[in-house]
């Protein structure tokens, strides 16, 4: 929750300058961008059941339509501020989600919810600050599921995954 409350606030302050600087020439794009395909599943911090937390991270961050390549995100980026566009959703997810919560909010709440409850709890013997490449030892996750996030963390230097199932 903390993460996505920091994410509600930055989106609020790109908005808040946006609508002080209107008419100064200076433009603010806002970019929600989901999950990019970059590796950060085996550079992420897990807490509580690493090794079920990573399944679902990494799965997740490395699967088309929920996560995107970098280098495809980091153009979509740039053209949209070359072009001063207010707001950029990366990701089809993203974009639902987006959708989602303008058209019903209260679903939107209830449905992540729901999600919120299907992930990974701490369990009885909760464990802390465990690195995602340490968290992959701990997983049954096959290791075909991140074959993509696996090939964009090592263009971009994230530790090296496990080998395993």
């Amino acid at each position: 929750m903390p993460y996505a409350a920091a994410k509600f606030a930055a989106a609020g302050f790109s908005q808040g300058l946006r609508a002080e600087l209107a008419g100064t020439g200076v433009s603010v794009t806002t970019v929600l961008p989901g999950l990019v395909r970059t590796g950060s599943h085996t550079a992420a911090r897990f807490h509580g059941r690493p090794g079920a937390e990573y399944a679902w991270f990494a799965a997740a961050a490395s699967t088309p339509l929920l996560s995107m390549n970098a280098e495809r995100a980091a153009r979509a980026i740039v053209r949209a501020a070359e072009r001063r566009r207010p707001e950029l959703v990366l990701t089809p997810a993203a974009k639902v989600g987006v959708r989602l919560q303008g058209l019903a909010p209260a679903t939107t709440a209830r449905l992540l919810g729901l999600v919120a409850r299907a992930l990974p709890a701490a369990g009885n013997r909760p464990r802390h600050d465990v690195q995602g490449s340490r968290a992959a030892e701990q997983s049954s996750l096959p290791t075909w599921t991140t074959a993509l996030g696996d090939r964009a963390g090592a263009r971009f230097a994230e530790p090296r995954p496990r080998s395993g199932p």
